[in-house]
């Protein structure tokens, strides 16, 4: 039976606000993190704020995969709430065992509802833009087949986040970089601009140095991913710099100015340990 009710699924790094999950109906597993004092689920009872706070008072906290149990009480839940099939896009396969460990349970649960299961090669604003992008294509009447088959995997292939780090440290601590090219950034003030590789792992494309430059840099990499294309969505994020992603914003609506929606986000407690505070972002998803 080719599914008619479409839900969609995500983990805690889409950075999706409760108040958009909502609205377009996309259900979250969050990750789990492990600190000092016990387990937390990412999004549920810690968000990056708490994990500032404990990166700056010295404690540095573990990520970990969501439970099995949590993503079938999900699945379970979805079809309770009387929809016929799941398409979930998690985070970058690059980064985390997530996307693999969903696509498992999905395939034990085949007999309870389809399950469609994407590798985001993204996180954060990457998989935002296409869940919510595609929370749309299915309010307009997108079915399973087109949206499974042809829609997905292009939101996914046109999406492109870009995202600077206030200080290499966490990265250096979580292994994700070498201490000399940890310590001579921060002695310079010089400031990576991060995005995705094609294996999904983080991956350096540019360095700036000082916070202004930074700003025009992420502007600058959007506008020059999105080329010629007249159909696109803009985000942006941010981890602690909530006034800065407002110039984000204004700079980069101003020279993309005839973009279908522009979504904004809060970085997730998970990225948050690897990346620590002081985050900006800025993605493009071209839609022609």
């Amino acid at each position: 039976m080719v599914p008619q009710k479409i839900a969609l699924l995500t983990d805690s790094c889409a950075d999706l606000s409760p108040k958009l999950a909502a609205e377009n109906h996309i259900y979250m597993v969050p990750l789990r993190i492990l600190c000092a004092d016990g387990e937390y689920a990412d999004g549920v009872n810690i968000f990056g704020k708490d994990i500032y706070a404990r990166l700056h008072a010295g404690e540095l906290p573990q990520t970990s995969l969501p439970s099995g149990e949590e993503i079938e009480k999900i699945l379970r839940r979805i079809v309770m709430d009387g929809y016929d099939g799941v398409v979930a896009v998690m985070l970058s396969g690059g980064l985390s065992g997530t996307y693999n460990l969903v696509r498992l349970i999905g395939e034990e649960c085949r007999g309870m509802l389809p399950v469609k299961v994407f590798d985001s090669v993204s996180g954060s604003l990457g998989m935002g833009l296409t869940l919510l992008q595609a929370a749309e294509d299915i309010r307009n009447g997108m079915g399973w087949e087109e949206l499974t088959e042809r829609r997905i995997p292009q939101l996914i292939a046109g999406t492109y986040p870009f995202f600077s780090v206030d200080t290499l440290e966490y990265l250096q601590k979580g292994g994700r970089i070498g201490k000399v090219t940890a310590t001579a950034g921060t002695l310079l003030q010089i400031k990576p601009i991060i995005t995705f590789a094609a294996d999904g792992q983080l991956q350096s494309i540019a360095k700036v140095r000082g916070r202004h430059q930074v700003i025009d840099k992420l502007v600058e990499m959007t506008v020059k991913r999105c080329g010629e294309h007249k159909r696109y969505n803009l985000a942006v994020a941010n981890g602690g710099a909530p006034e800065e992603m407002e110039t984000v914003r204004r700079k980069l609506t101003a020279a993309l100015p005839d973009y279908d929606h522009i979504w904004d986000g809060e970085i997730d407690g998970t990225l948050s340990v690897y990346i620590g505070d002081g985050v900006l972002g800025a993605a493009v998803q071209v839609l022609d």
